[in-house]
């Protein structure tokens, strides 16, 4: 049977990037916010956190967490089989235009996941918090876990020496898609570092000064450039009115 209880610190997170219809975000922000919070998290996963992307008026990222893989299919199969979706999920998909940009994560090491309280979450209608979100997204070759150390290592206590400490860590989940209805991208090997600000100005500071610290700026830097497959991706953030994360 499904859980009832959502999991406050998931071991299994969705990033969920969906690029929308024209002018849509809106309508999509106040349909989810409205019917698909309460409902996903009564089959037992959690939804972390709904964001409108600063730098594309017409994406949408969010993020959903569960206990383990064989949670994740049970709840998937409850609510997408279930009324709700059934009712809903035409309008949703109507403003979508992608939505198989999909990460399966999980904490890169333990204790580094979301630690979120469903009971602390607004009610329908209030309005979006004042706070920025970056999540910076470093890509290794598959199977190298060069970047991934020099992150945890290195690079995460810089941030918190320096500045907010990030709110999770993660890194691909390798597991098999559980619930291949919904596709996620595979042959990944991505860290994931989360970090919540009052604004972007406070972002640019407290990055400027992680990445002048000597040890940051001569050897851990160095190191993360020479063992990533691709350039790292930074999504500017900031949360809708009922996101956990803020």
């Amino acid at each position: 049977m499904p859980r009832t209880d959502p999991v406050g610190h998931p071991a299994v997170i969705e990033l969920r990037q969906y690029t929308l219809r024209p002018g849509r975000r809106d309508e999509l922000i106040d349909l989810f916010d409205r019917e698909f919070v309460e409902t996903q998290e009564e089959t037992g996963m959690i939804v972390l956190g709904q964001f409108r992307d600063l730098d594309d008026p017409d994406r949408f990222i969010w993020l959903r967490g569960f206990t383990d893989m064989e949670a994740r299919r049970e709840a998937l199969s409850a609510f997408y089989d279930g009324p709700v979706w059934t009712k809903h999920g035409p309008q949703a998909n109507a403003t979508m235009a992608d939505s198989d940009d999909v990460l399966l994560l999980r904490p890169l090491v333990a204790r580094s996941g979301f630690a979120v309280s469903p009971s602390e979450r607004p009610q329908e209608g209030a309005a979006a918090p004042d706070r920025f979100v970056a999540a910076a997204l470093w890509h290794s070759p598959p199977g190298h876990q060069d970047g991934a150390a020099l992150i945890h290592n290195g690079l995460v206590p810089a941030l918190r020496e320096t500045g907010p400490a990030p709110l999770a860590v993660l890194a691909t989940e390798p597991a098999d898609n559980t619930f291949p209805r919904l596709p996620v991208r595979t042959g990944e090997n991505i860290v994931s570092v989360f970090t919540s600000y009052a604004d972007e100005d406070a972002h640019r500071r407290h990055i400027a000064e992680a990445m002048d610290h000597p040890l940051v700026r001569d050897e851990i830097l160095p190191g993360i450039e020479r063992a990533q497959a691709a350039a790292p991706r930074l999504l500017r953030l900031t949360p809708t009115g009922r996101s956990l994360i803020r």
